[in-house]
């Protein structure tokens, strides 16, 4: 089975070969630390993180995804708060790395900062001078786009295109319309760096290029953000990268998760209709969000409804269900299922690759022969987790606590009292009790074995 991935650059699927032999280097730009993060941040971490976990299948991967933390919304927050930069950036650092962690996003490899990069920024705007791409004006450094014949090649648009239809800066220290900061003065009340140009600081461009020539090389393998990043960011991201490493070829292939509406609208602060991850942690488990953002493929539109927490819930009841209802499965060694892989080495397929375990469930429940349900169960399991899911006890799975909720004390006291009545032969009562936890939304399953509960999602 070969890899397909879906390239930016070129607007096809190309079989995936690294530039060496058994190693591959993958860069995706992170967050911008200066609030919580939203659905839309969340959704090309577990994208990439799907990628990172089959592409270690096959290869050593070295992983990068960095957390930009010189920005100008981080130093609004911070004078807005009265302190450093910072300590916004390590406030809203740590809350992104507590929500992506509760979505089973595993850490990347590397994960660089900019504020500790700036030396790398300011050696590689020097190059940029020397070589006749950049130049200095009124404390300012900016990548001259003329000098870069593919600029805007990424984006498929001209050069006069691109800059019609983009929000470009036009100051009087500016040779061309579309030439972008690479270096920019600080004030005294704003953050700085001293450099051959004066006290300032790094443009968000620069920042990505100097990270990644310095942990992954001149030339990377995958370069993945979200569809917002292809113009400017990565569009600039290759002009400078390339211009600055003597025209060598920046990224081999370029990866753009779509975007996150919601209620078929897009996200946004000024509609009110922004999804904090933190917030929706409080209406489901972090594996429903996951599954949730899985559902779609990465290159199409997501649209969350309210909907879409409670459907991910119930898909997750059905998998897990089978693991729960099957014993003997968590000692078999098992690989994942060929159509599963079949499916997200076809540009990352993921719902063809949910369907596979659907029909692996399905399967399971229905076959008589308990070393067949096993051999299912196992496959199954160890096919979603590729996936980043069925990573929970099947039993626990089913007690995970919700916000407004009974917790798995109360419920465990009130099975207690209810088996006390049935004992002593009160079953008015012990209907009583069940029905408290059918409307808390509680579920018994009565059998031979004992009593077994489980949350239902509606």
């Amino acid at each position: 089975m070969t890899l397909s991935l879906y390239n930016t650059r070129t607007r096809q699927k190309e079989p995936f070969v690294p530039l060496q032999p058994g190693r591959v280097t993958m860069y995706v730009c992170g967050p911008t630390v200066y609030s919580h993060p939203h659905i839309g941040n969340a959704r090309p971490a577990v994208v990439f993180d799907v990628l990172a976990r089959l592409l270690r299948t096959r290869y050593q991967l070295c992983y990068a995804r960095n957390i930009t933390d010189i920005d100008d919304k981080i130093n609004r927050a911070a004078a807005a708060e009265g302190v450093p930069i910072g300590e916004i950036a390590a406030r809203y650092a740590r809350a992104y790395h507590a929500d992506m962690r509760a979505l089973g996003v595993l850490a990347p490899d590397i994960e660089p900062r900019a504020t500790e990069h700036l030396a790398g920024i300011i050696r590689m705007i020097s190059r940029l001078i020397d070589s006749g791409h950049a130049y200095a004006a009124e404390g300012h450094v900016l990548f001259r786009v003329g000098s870069f014949p593919d600029y805007g090649a990424l984006s498929r648009r001209d050069q006069r295109e691109l800059l019609a239809g983009a929000r470009v800066e036009v100051a009087p220290y500016k040779e061309g319309a579309g030439d972008f900061v690479l270096w920019k003065p600080s004030t005294p009340d704003l953050p700085g760096w001293d450099s051959p140009w004066g006290r300032g600081r790094p443009g968000w461009h620069i920042e990505c290029s100097a990270m990644v020539a310095e942990h992954l090389g001149p030339t990377i393998d995958i370069h993945g953000g979200g569809n917002d990043l292809i113009f400017p960011h990565h569009e600039n991201e290759i002009a400078q990268s390339s211009c600055a490493n003597g025209g060598a070829l920046f990224a081999r292939y370029w990866l753009h998760n779509g975007f996150v509406n919601v209620d078929h609208t897009k996200m946004s602060k000024s509609l009110g209709n922004v999804l904090l991850v933190r917030e929706l942690l409080e209406q489901a488990p972090g594996e429903a969000i996951r599954l949730a953002l899985l559902a779609a493929h990465y290159r199409q539109p997501l649209d969350w409804t309210s909907e879409v927490l409670p459907e991910a819930r119930r898909k997750l009841d059905r998998l897990y269900g089978a693991l729960r209802d099957v014993e003997g499965w968590q000692g078999l060694a098992a690989v994942p299922d060929p159509a599963f892989i079949a499916a997200l080495d076809d540009d990352l397929n993921t719902p063809q690759a949910l369907a596979v375990l659907f029909n692996l469930a399905r399967d399971a429940n229905r076959s008589t022969d308990p070393a067949e349900r096993a051999a299912l169960a196992a496959r199954l399991q160890a096919s979603a987790a590729l996936l980043g899911l069925l990573g929970a006890d099947p039993e626990a799975w089913f007690k995970t606590e919700v916000s407004d909720g009974l917790s798995a004390e109360q419920v465990e006291s009130m099975l207690a009292a209810r088996r006390a009545a049935r004992a002593n032969r009160d079953f008015r009562l012990a209907d009583q009790i069940r029905d408290q936890l059918v409307e808390a939304g509680i579920l018994i399953e009565d059998s031979a074995e004992g009593t077994r509960w489980r949350r239902t999602t509606g």
